[in-house]
């Protein structure tokens, strides 16, 4: 008998062993998994990081213009319609041209030929031009003058002074001559070309001059599209997960209706966007690239997720609150909306900000929607034409020039901090107002 004892305890401490070390096996398994997540996560973001952070700054150069009275305004009419139609094209390359009189290293008293002429402008910012036209224009009293100015330089420029143009590489293999670095070189000892941050990223709309690019009207238009969103898909679904869970009768079409619901909330965003090509664009006409059409459909693809997080905060709201309240005398729609719903809002608005999040990241279905067109100019409404800021990385990370890679990387920082912020905002709701019961 103490033999049998004895090998059923053994029996036993091997299996209680065996037990144990599955569960170290699955521990340390578990703990790899979250070190890869967080290994992989830091990969990520860190080369985001290191590509776009130099997409914050970049590169100016100061010099004189002048401000030629007989080819702005030689009659002195000061009419902005004759200052705007000047030869602005000619003033900027003859003050660009003026640049390097004094510059001895590189003129050593010869006039530039021609095509060392180009070169030389090839350094500014296409948009030259038209800065200085502006300029002038919002202070006429500067025709006929000298005046200082601050320019972008090219986008060459700023990423040769970032280290990302090698001028060891033959002179055929980088974008640069070497009397274009020369000159880079002697305009940053006399002072004439810095660094500063990039105000033209958050300030201005897209262009084909990656120095002149900016996030602003792909920012407003998400904004404006995320506006249209919230205002239809809030209201819409948190009304139809209180008559789903308080109001509607149990049977098989209220059944068929949440198990649609449950699959709407899997179905790929194209969809959606393939929806309201056929229907917001070709049968109600809505304005194509707009944010009230491209809202619709974020609409559309939210919903299913605000109704399904509203249906779980209502219903995680004890039955006590309801009978107590009807008990007291209120009726089934005064304990839903006195009661029921403040009780039920945390977690509703939780929902609605990860669908929102999730809503501003999304790009396919506003392909569909036309929105991403290039687009200038800054939109002012739902209507107007816009795009969006996953939609402008996307066209940005298709342009062959250097200069659209930073800020490729930067304006993906600039949406994973609004992610961030919103699904923090989302958090920080559900830890605040949230009841435990």
């Amino acid at each position: 008998n103490m033999t049998n004892i004895d090998l059923l305890e053994n029996q036993r401490d091997k299996l209680i062993t065996k037990r144990y070390n599955k569960e170290k096996r699955f521990m340390l398994i578990g703990r790899l998994a979250i070190a890869l997540t967080i290994m992989f996560l830091t990969i990520l973001l860190g080369s985001i990081v290191l590509r776009g952070i130099s997409g914050f700054t970049t590169t100016k150069i100061t010099f004189n213009v002048t401000l030629d009275k007989k080819l702005i305004d030689p009659e002195s009419t000061n009419d902005k319609k004759v200052i705007s139609s000047a030869r602005w094209r000619k003033i900027t390359r003859d003050s660009i041209y003026n640049v390097l009189n004094d510059m001895s290293l590189v003129m050593n008293g010869e006039v530039l030929s021609k095509a060392e002429q180009k070169s030389l402008v090839r350094l500014f910012s296409r948009s030259s031009e038209y800065q200085i036209r502006d300029i002038v224009m919002d202070d006429i009293s500067l025709v006929g003058k000298t005046i200082e100015v601050t320019l972008p330089t090219a986008s060459e420029v700023d990423q040769f002074l970032k280290g990302k143009i090698d001028e060891n590489l033959p002179e055929d293999n980088r974008p640069l001559n070497n009397i274009q670095i020369s000159w880079i070189k002697h305009m940053v000892d006399n002072g004439m070309i810095n660094k500063t941050f990039n105000s033209n990223l958050f300030t201005k709309g897209d262009s084909r001059n990656a120095e002149d690019a900016g996030i602003l009207g792909a920012l407003m238009g998400s904004l404006l599209a995320l506006l249209v969103c919230l205002s239809i898909s809030f209201p819409l679904g948190v009304m139809a997960s209180i008559y789903l869970e308080e109001f509607a009768p149990k049977n098989k079409l209220t059944d068929m209706i949440e198990v649609n619901i449950n699959n709407l909330a899997a179905v790929p965003s194209i969809v959606f966007g393939l929806l309201g090509l056929a229907i917001f664009l070709n049968v109600f006409n809505l304005p194509r690239s707009s944010p009230l059409a491209g809202g619709l459909v974020l609409a559309l693809m939210t919903l299913p997720t605000i109704i399904i997080s509203s249906r779980a905060a209502i219903k995680a709201v004890p039955p006590s609150i309801r009978e107590a309240a009807m008990g007291l005398g209120a009726s089934k729609m005064q304990s839903v909306t006195h009661h029921v719903l403040p009780l039920a809002m945390p977690g509703m608005l939780t929902g609605t900000i990860i669908g929102m999040a999730q809503a501003l990241g999304e790009t396919a279905p506003l392909l569909m929607m036309g929105m991403v067109a290039f687009i200038v100019d800054v939109p002012q409404s739902i209507t107007d034409p816009s795009t969006v800021l996953p939609a402008q990385i996307f066209l940005w990370s298709d342009q062959p020039e250097r200069g659209f890679e930073e800020k490729t990387a930067a304006a993906i920082m600039v949406l994973l901090g609004f992610l961030l912020t919103m699904n923090a905002l989302a958090v920080f709701l559900r830890n605040k107002f949230e009841r435990k019961w």
